[in-house]
């Protein structure tokens, strides 16, 4: 093959960050309070909210709406 038919094949590989993605943001586990499961995964930003996050979601192991905190 010429050279220019190879270089047809050859795709540099490219380094790129998504764009949806902060480098800021942390992920968290979040536990019942009542039963102390941990249930839930998800992200947040530590420079807008430093402290710890609590929210009321669903516990598939209390069978009703608790407040779920973040843990360790």
């Amino acid at each position: 093959m010429s050279e220019k038919a190879l270089a047809f094949f050859c795709v540099p590989k490219l380094n790129f960050k998504l764009s949806g993605v902060n480098a800021l943001r942390t992920k968290i586990t979040l536990a019942c309070t009542d039963c102390k499961q941990r249930n839930y995964n998800t992200t947040k930003d530590k420079k807008a909210h430093p402290d710890r996050m609590e929210a009321k979601k669903y516990c598939r192991f209390c069978n009703s709406h608790t407040t779920h905190k973040e843990t360790k």
